[in-house]
């Protein structure tokens, strides 16, 4: 299946970042529950913990912005992570290459 991947980058104070976690822990129902969304996972920079990363698959950018944003789970989902928005850094959709594959450490399962 060909996906189309968002990240967005977030810059975070630390006295924001427990709240920020949970707006999304909060937002993150109406992204499951959206037919357009692959799967999703935030991370935490560990060199730099104020930077995060939001990582969403799309069936495709079509679907995120025509089909999630104009459908019935974002409002739920935006209202969630609103505080955030002004935060974002980078919000861009990229297309995976055909270079994938597994590492050495995924042998260990």
């Amino acid at each position: 299946m060909t996906t189309t991947v968002e990240y967005i980058r977030y810059r975070i104070a630390p006295a924001d970042q427990e709240a920020f976690e949970q707006a999304y822990a909060r937002g993150a129902g109406a992204l499951a529950a959206s037919p357009e969304c692959v799967d999703y996972e935030l991370a935490r920079c560990e060199e730099e913990p104020e930077r995060y990363i939001l990582r969403i698959r799309w069936t495709s950018i079509d679907a995120h912005l025509n089909g999630f944003r104009k459908g019935e789970h974002f409002p739920a989902f935006f209202s969630a992570i609103r505080p955030y928005v002004t935060a974002i850094e980078e919000m861009q959709h990229y297309l995976v290459t055909g270079v994938v594959g597994p590492g050495k450490a995924a042998d260990r399962s």
